[in-house]
């Protein structure tokens, strides 16, 4: 099978990658046209926070209403090329206070609901980072301290059915992984900047573990923020198709070469 077939494209996007198991595309996830038909069966990203990270080609400091809209944008097409019983596991904060606090997990999980994904569960990402903590508010009074809890959110949505019915049937998953995984609260390191030249990477271990636990072998996963290819290459080194979409040509020239020198994979 190539994965040529699960996805037409039109002008808005121009293919950067591509091999028998994944396809890199330079596009925009907002711009709809950018796919024609239904063809993810698992997505898995981590969208800009808005909490203005230097990217090359995303504005990063939007008011929080232009953020909102901004998410419902792209979530909105990706439940347009997802398949009836596609799986959606979306990687944002639990909140933030830079700027001004914010609910942020709980504000896109009502947004992907709204467009029309069903919620399922949340994991919870342990990533250790309390050490980086600079913002405490009112140090050692109760005027104003902030509270800061040093995690992430994985929201589990769904598009129309639960229980999978199509695709090979087949998962590639041990008894040991499927007992830990399922317990909600994940724990492992975030990734480094510098050694994956991206300004805001996360670990192969996030998409390995959902791409286990929620897909079947041969599925399609797809990553409509691809940055540094991180998904993509999980998606190749766990029997699955990968499709990805970046809007930053430096960053698809990144997610390229380490396609490349992380799967094994020449064009």
């Amino acid at each position: 099978m190539n994965n040529e077939k699960h996805t037409e494209k039109d002008n808005l996007s121009s293919v950067v990658y591509k091999n028998d198991k994944l396809t890199l595309y330079k596009g925009d996830a907002c711009e709809s046209a950018t796919f024609h038909n239904e063809f993810a069966d698992l997505i898995i990203t981590s969208p800009p926070y808005n909490v203005d990270i230097n990217y090359n080609s995303h504005k990063d400091d939007l008011s929080y209403i232009e953020y909102l809209e901004f998410t419902k944008s792209w979530i909105s097409n990706c439940f347009k090329w997802s398949k009836n019983q596609a799986r959606f596991c979306l990687n944002i904060p639990l909140d933030k206070n830079k700027g001004g606090q914010k609910s942020v997990g709980a504000d896109i999980t009502k947004i992907a609901q709204d467009v029309g994904w069903k919620y399922h569960s949340t994991i919870i990402w342990n990533e250790g980072n309390i050490s980086r903590r600079t913002a405490w508010g009112s140090w050692m009074s109760a005027s104003a301290p902030y509270v800061i809890a040093p995690v992430e959110l994985i929201v589990v949505l769904f598009k129309e059915e639960w229980k999978k019915t199509n695709g090979s049937k087949v998962s590639d998953i041990k008894k040991e992984e499927f007992i830990e995984w399922t317990n909600g609260l994940w724990t492992f390191n975030g990734e480094s900047k510098k050694r994956i030249g991206h300004p805001a990477p996360f670990p192969i271990e996030l998409p390995y573990r959902c791409i286990k636990l929620f897909s079947y072998v041969d599925d399609t996963v797809f990553d409509p923020f691809a940055g540094s290819g991180t998904i993509l290459i999980a998606a190749n080194n766990t029997n699955s198709y990968g499709i990805g979409l970046e809007i930053d040509e430096a960053y698809c020239d990144l997610a390229k070469q380490r396609i490349m020198n992380e799967t094994n994979m020449l064009i």
